[in-house]
């Protein structure tokens, strides 16, 4: 088995909300729950990953969004 660590988080009162609600909902642990999203995110590229967190400006959005799409598509 892989070895394991525990890691505190902070989120707000409306994101622990929608986290229990989302883990309710599938049957899962909240702790379960926040390890998927991190193993998913982790395992996306980068350009996915600086979206997903917001490092590019508002005003490229769709451009960015047209870019991801389109790599996405030429990479199968």
């Amino acid at each position: 088995m892989a070895r394991r660590f525990i890691m505190r988080i902070e989120l707000t009162g409306p994101s622990k909300q929608k986290l229990s609600t989302l883990s309710d909902r599938h049957g899962m642990t909240q702790v379960a729950m926040m390890s998927r999203l991190v193993e998913f995110f982790a395992s996306q590229s980068e350009l996915l990953q600086s979206a997903m967190i917001g490092r590019y400006p508002g005003e490229i959005e769709a451009d960015i969004a047209k870019l991801i799409l389109k790599r996405l598509a030429d990479s199968k």
